[in-house]
């Protein structure tokens, strides 16, 4: 059986994360994402450093097409893709989709059902011509100040404005999609990667509001909570939060804590967070004493939140990820087998996924020009595909 948006089809003009994270999405839903690549591939694939897994996992399960749409048949091709198409989606710089005339409103009178969208940096305003990539938003946007110590800016160990904006446009889109159930009609949609920075520092904002002290970056903050921290063990750090009255009684119980316990007064979670300086180097001093995993073994079903400090890599072995079937099998480029992160919802209790294959560069370039009724070799010759 295919996914719930089996029937659907996708043509994607983008690079990088935003955009091809929106397909990735809308492919392992069941969409059929067709990427146009230029001649040679996308450039995405040939990054090094931190940007050489962005391919590899914003890029399965779709067919790639390469065009030159500087061509006229090459951008003739693009323009009969979008024809017959659902969605498209673009993260070009702004204005250059409606040069090529590849637009909401070049595209509209030929396809009135298409759900065009734009990943873009901005939204409409003054800085929406600006250049902009995850690490610009997370800095203008207030993450990067939140994520660093005091006076030492840091962005996010990922991708998280870049994903997260492609998911917002992914929910805009379906929702475009549902609405055209009934009109019939399109929609034009644009995320952003600042706005997407704003609502995700609006937690900051509210408090602000709230209290009206400027929220501390991360590392300085005052939590909600007196036991929320990373704590040195006996070997290797470990993460415990400590979220509810219930949960304080509990912990006491589990780690001997008798003269925390015997404070009535700290029995309430806004007095433990006022007594934290009183309470933490107890708490600290209690846990040091444990390896990692005798605190885990203590900390298992308890009910009290925990974490080993994880690095990327050990989740390729993560028992519960393989068990539970979060890892998809992907052949990179070079023939490695490896394992990449599903979409991280079920549909009854089953990951929806596509194929996982990863496309070679104009690999289904004939079969898709075949179903447009366009001759392949011709359009080859001249150039305008490969």
């Amino acid at each position: 059986m295919g996914g719930p948006l089996e029937g659907i089809r996708v043509v994607e003009f983008t690079h990088m994360v935003m955009g091809p994270a929106a397909g990735q999405i809308l492919a392992d839903l069941g969409a059929e994402v067709i990427k146009v690549e230029p001649i040679g591939g996308d450039a995405t694939r040939r990054l090094l450093g931190s940007g050489a897994g962005y391919f590899p996992m914003y890029n399965r399960g779709k067919q790639s097409i390469c065009l030159d749409l500087k061509h006229p048949s090459g951008l003739e091709v693009a323009r009969r893709l979008a024809s017959v198409s659902d969605i498209l989606i673009e993260n070009y710089r702004p204005g250059a989709i409606e040069r090529l005339g590849l637009g909401w409103e070049a595209l509209a009178p030929i396809n009135p059902g298409l759900i065009h969208v734009s990943e873009k940096g901005f939204l409409a305003g003054p800085y929406e011509e600006r250049t902009a990539l995850d690490e610009v938003a997370q800095m203008m946007g207030g993450l990067a100040y939140m994520t660093g110590p005091p006076g030492r800016p840091l962005r996010a160990g990922a991708s998280v404005i870049d994903v997260t904006g492609g998911m917002f446009s992914v929910i805009a889109a379906l929702a475009a999609l549902h609405e055209r159930n009934r009109t019939g009609r399109g929609r034009k949609v644009t995320a952003a990667l600042f706005e997407t920075t704003a609502w995700l520092v609006g937690q900051h904002m509210a408090q602000m509001a709230v209290t009206g002290a400027p929220a501390a970056p991360m590392p300085a903050r005052i939590s909600a909570w007196a036991i929320y921290d990373v704590f040195e063990t006996a070997d290797e750090p470990l993460f415990v939060g400590v979220v509810t009255d219930a949960l304080w009684e509990k912990f006491c119980a589990l780690f001997g804590l008798s003269e925390l316990w015997a404070r009535a007064e700290w029995r309430t979670n806004n007095a433990r967070v006022r007594a934290r300086d009183e309470i933490l180097p107890v708490v600290r001093a209690r846990l040091k004493q444990f390896t990692r995993a005798e605190l885990v073994a203590r900390l298992e079903g308890s009910g009290l939140p925990f974490a080993p400090i994880g690095r990327p890599e050990e989740l390729f072995d993560d028992p519960h990820l393989l068990a539970s079937g979060g890892l998809q099998p992907v052949t990179l480029e070079d023939g490695t087998l490896t394992l990449l992160p599903l979409v991280p919802v079920t549909l009854d209790e089953a990951r929806p996924a596509s194929s996982g294959a990863l496309a070679r560069p104009g690999e289904h370039t004939d079969a898709i020009l075949t179903r447009l009724g366009l001759e392949p070799s011709a359009l080859r010759a001249m150039g305008a595909v490969a």
